[in-house]
């Protein structure tokens, strides 16, 4: 190696230590040492007109908390423990999670409860068990959910402070899971419930009571609204990755402002322990929910009484409508407000009072939070024509009588080989012929995917009355020629009365 060689590698070796330091030193230094050569939009960096602009934008970003204990501090104090004490009747060597906590929970079936039972030995046991709220004002009135307090023998709640205090149950509302309860006295600390719905996406805090612990705070965002968990006809919860667990039912969950989002209600958790899917009810509905508990001690609804289902693709073709969308009545149920408003089965609802309505829950929402004797009009497709109804809303009654038609076994049976169905003709009138009675029910045929079971009762076949197994195959045959690719069938059953769209393809 000559000596100019040396002489240049030692100078390389030089600026390479050099560049070292630098970035050892400070990495900002490093940056504009690094881009000029090295980046070819290094200038747009360094320029600081381009630097300012920067800053600016960053201002206008709106500002959130670095932590949460300034929110925390100011809204702890209004969330409480909830205990509850029931004397119940045990199943001897049932564990706690098989405990119906209350009995007849919307939950029961798909979700575990928050409450935490706690059970002593023999039948007759004094059960105990522990949830959340919170008081929205400085009078003891305080928010909490349905299967925490029902049935309850005697409600206890402990302030954050460490004070006890007896609670009265004011009212409580089954259909969304919410409660009121009061507490005597005044000055409490309270929150208020939100004027705007959050975003996906927004931070959210979860206080509560998880596992009897108390005053327990956790974090996460917003993951979803609008979730339909199957628990009833109003589903429209807010769901969260903040975890909630058993104990945190009935719960505040907060926004970064401090106001209540929705109430902690339900968690899906195959382990039982949270795994970041909660749900709350959102703010709006406990609003109107709770006015009505606080004023008459329960909640009122309208009601138009029609079973409605979604209008899925299959049943818009076999409609024949553009699209998927609004409620498809079932049946209209009789002297109902529907009923008289000559509105048939087979029609799709489509708005309320020029609003339009995107499926059957959101029908059930909106009608369901008007009051009982307003007059609504209600735009429909009927037989394919635009039509528009009004009717004044009658008053939901308490519980729905299912109409559960019992029917003997037909002593002669037909099979349809490629529908999966064996049917005989009924011996009860239906609404519009004798009916078709499912008698069998192949379950890997086609029938058996669309939830066709033994005892069904199919009413009517492409919008024609079906009294006979012959009547069926006629329907069908006559779909196939015209090139249907779907048939509707109208089929009762113990659940009520709904359409099917059965896929003649496989038929």
């Amino acid at each position: 190696m000559n000596g100019n060689e040396r002489h240049s590698r030692l100078v390389l070796s030089a600026r390479r230590i050099g560049l070292l330091a630098t970035t050892i030193a400070g990495l900002g230094a490093a940056v504009l040492f690094l881009t000029p050569q090295t980046t070819p939009g290094a200038a747009w960096f360094a320029n600081p007109a381009h630097a300012q602009n920067l800053s600016q934008q960053a201002q206008q970003l709106p500002q959130h908390p670095v932590g949460f204990a300034d929110i925390v501090a100011k809204v702890k104090p209004a969330v409480i423990s909830v205990r509850v004490k029931m004397e119940r009747t045990v199943t001897p060597g049932s564990n706690e999670d098989e405990l119906p906590f209350p009995p007849g929970s919307p939950f029961d079936r798909f979700f575990r409860r928050f409450g935490t039972p706690e059970n002593g030995e023999g039948r007759h046991q004094l059960i105990t068990g522990q949830g959340s709220g919170f008081f929205i004002s400085a009078d003891g009135y305080a928010v909490t959910n349905n299967h925490v307090v029902q049935n309850a023998d005697k409600v206890q709640v402990t302030a954050d402070d460490g004070k006890t205090y007896t609670a009265k149950v004011i009212g409580t509302d089954a259909r969304t899971d919410l409660a009121l309860i009061k507490v005597d006295g005044s000055d409490f600390p309270y929150v208020k419930l939100g004027e705007h719905a959050p975003r996906v996406g927004d931070w959210v805090l979860a206080v509560g009571n998880p596992f009897g612990l108390g005053g327990t705070v956790t974090a996460g965002i917003v993951s979803a609204r609008g979730r339909d968990i199957g628990a009833g006809p109003y589903d429209d919860f807010i769901q969260i990755d903040a975890p909630v667990n058993k104990g945190n039912s009935g719960g505040p969950a907060f926004d970064v402002d401090g106001d209540v989002i929705g109430v902690n209600t339900a968690i899906f958790s195959p382990s039982g322990g949270s795994v970041g899917i909660a749900f709350a009810i959102p703010a709006d509905t406990v609003k109107s929910v709770i006015a009505q508990l606080r004023e008459k001690g329960n909640v009122t609804r309208g009601w138009i009484g029609v079973q409605i289902q979604p209008v899925t693709p299959e049943l818009a073709e076999s409609l024949g409508l553009k699209k998927a969308s609004g409620a498809l009545v079932s049946e209209p149920q009789p002297n109902s407000p529907a009923a008289k408003a000559g509105i048939a089965s087979g029609d799709v609802i489509t708005s309320v009072d020029g609003n339009p309505v995107a499926d059957a829950r959101e029908l059930a929402r909106k009608i369901g939070t008007m009051a009982p004797g307003t007059t609504v009009k209600l735009g429909l497709i009927h037989r394919g024509e635009d039509r528009t109804v009004t009717l004044t809303l009658g008053t939901l009654p308490n519980e729905h009588q299912a109409a559960n038609q019992q029917n003997e076994r037909p002593t002669a049976d037909s099979e349809i080989p490629k529908l999966g169905l064996t049917l005989a003709a009924g011996n009860q009138s239906g609404e519009q012929g004798n009916g078709v009675v499912v008698t069998g029910v192949d379950p890997n045929g086609v029938a058996a995917d669309h939830g066709f079971q033994v005892g069904d009762v199919i009413l009517d076949v492409g919008g024609k009355a079906v009294s006979k197994p012959a009547d069926v195959t006629t329907q069908l045959a006559e779909a196939r020629k015209e090139g249907k690719h779907a048939l509707l069938f109208r089929v009762k059953s113990g659940e009520g009365t709904r359409f099917v769209a059965l896929p003649l393809g496989s038929a």
